[in-house]
């Protein structure tokens, strides 16, 4: 995929996110049914975004991990490390996100 597209769909998904929010904005609380779906569908976007980023941004840490290895064999144990520590700040920072969109769901 292009930069330039992949650029695209990211504004796409931040301008609609960014114009469903004041749509959603209510002073009431929201009643039971067909509406709180609607309300809800933004934190649930977030957590598909969420699991996306948190998929891709794994997936890039294994391949430059697998690549540098094989470049320089020597050198696994170094790789290995830094990759499992950058993992797993990634992995924190992803299930950070998720607990935040289910916070706006339940509360």
């Amino acid at each position: 995929m292009q930069r330039s597209t992949l650029f695209a769909m990211i504004v796409a998904v931040v301008f609609l996110l960014g114009a469903s929010s004041p749509a959603m904005a209510q002073t009431a609380p929201a009643p039971a049914g067909p509406q709180k779906v609607v309300h809800n569908t933004p934190a649930a976007i977030g957590m598909g975004l969420s699991v996306l980023g948190i998929g891709l941004g794994l997936g890039m840490i294994g391949f430059a991990a697998l690549n540098g290895i094989a470049r320089q064999p020597e050198q696994a144990g170094a790789i290995q490390g830094a990759m499992f520590i950058i993992a797993g700040l990634v992995e924190g920072a992803g299930i950070i996100s998720l607990v935040l969109c289910l916070v706006t769901i339940f509360v």
